[in-house]
């Protein structure tokens, strides 16, 4: 029983290796096609550009931000009555 899931274990792998070798040879062709396509903002070349963090607001933003909607809202509600 070992063997079979071994050899489909590694039979998914070369379809994997197989499937990432088109896949390279797609984006060479596009790449190919339209050359301006790496200097622009719609391909990130590195993974560590794409998992760049996230700013988070410290707690007295959250604060600033909330006061400000719960203002905006007011506002809001008041013209509506009118």
């Amino acid at each position: 029983m070992p063997k079979t899931t071994d050899n489909l274990k590694h039979l998914a792998q070369l379809g994997a290796a197989a499937r990432l070798k088109q896949l390279d040879r797609e984006r060479a062709t596009i790449l190919q096609m339209f050359p301006g396509l790496l200097q622009s903002r719609l391909v990130r070349t590195s993974p560590e550009l794409a998992l760049k963090p996230r700013r988070k607001p410290s707690a007295a933003a959250r604060r600033a931000m909330s006061e400000g909607m719960r203002r905006f809202w007011a506002r809001r509600k008041a013209a509506m009555k009118k």
